[in-house]
């Protein structure tokens, strides 16, 4: 069965182009120009992935919002910002947001199209049956790599994605440092620093929301991250 890609993007050539690229690879393609009509497509039934432009028709940053109206109706769905602005502060906004990436327009169709395949590919391998390790216990983390969901202390983190590969990636080996670098190669991603910094901080304050006295997310200055042993 195809994966569902959704494109929300007000410019009705670079719409086509971004759909015609995707189906060429084999994906079906919902195209939308605006948040408005695509919110109500999703009330019906989400995609496997979005693809949203911050700047919607008239609403300067209607792809945030979206991205926000996305997130409370599903945790993990993949939501891509595909955009011409390229600041920082727009960067950071979109991940805040719980996006899983922040993409700006002068990339290449082909890498577009590698790194979402990738993505799926990295999706499907985590929760294979055959992975030895789909339930994995640290203390009061419970992961299930099958349903892509965590637990802490029994109670849901609604971790995006990205959100569940970083914390799969530190809580997997207990101890060890994890550099920025191996933090965006575990959640196929590419980042720069503060944006690490910014899903490390999302993360933090969703443990800290069922439990104040979180603290096994540790940061190794000038070195990374680590899960506390223990």
């Amino acid at each position: 069965m195809k994966k569902v890609v959704a494109i929300i993007e007000d410019e009705p050539a670079i719409r086509d182009n971004y759909a015609a690229a995707f189906q060429r690879h084999g994906y079906a393609v919902r195209a939308y120009g605006g948040r408005t009509e695509a919110l109500e497509a999703f009330r019906t039934r989400l995609p496997d992935l979005a693809v949203i432009d911050v700047g919607l028709r008239d609403e300067p940053e209607g792809g945030f919002e979206l991205c926000r109206e996305l997130r409370a109706m599903s945790a993990q769905l993949p939501i891509i910002f595909l955009t011409a602005r390229d600041s920082e502060l727009d960067a950071v906004s979109g991940l805040r947001l719980g996006a899983d990436d922040y993409l700006t327009k002068d990339l290449s169709l082909t890498h577009l199209i590698a790194r979402v395949s990738a993505l799926f590919r990295r999706i499907e391998a985590l929760t294979q049956p055959s992975s030895g390790d789909q339930i994995l216990h640290r203390g009061a983390l419970t992961i299930d790599a099958a349903r892509l969901h965590a637990t802490w202390r029994d109670k849901a983190l609604g971790l995006t994605l990205t959100e569940f590969w970083i914390v799969h990636a530190l809580a997997r080996n207990p101890g060890h440092v994890k550099n920025r670098q191996q933090l965006m190669d575990a959640a196929n991603v590419v980042l720069d620093d503060n944006t690490i910094t910014s899903h490390i901080k999302r993360i933090r304050r969703k443990f800290q929301a069922i439990d104040p006295q979180f603290d096994a997310i540790e940061t190794m200055y000038g070195m990374g991250y680590r899960w506390k042993e223990g």
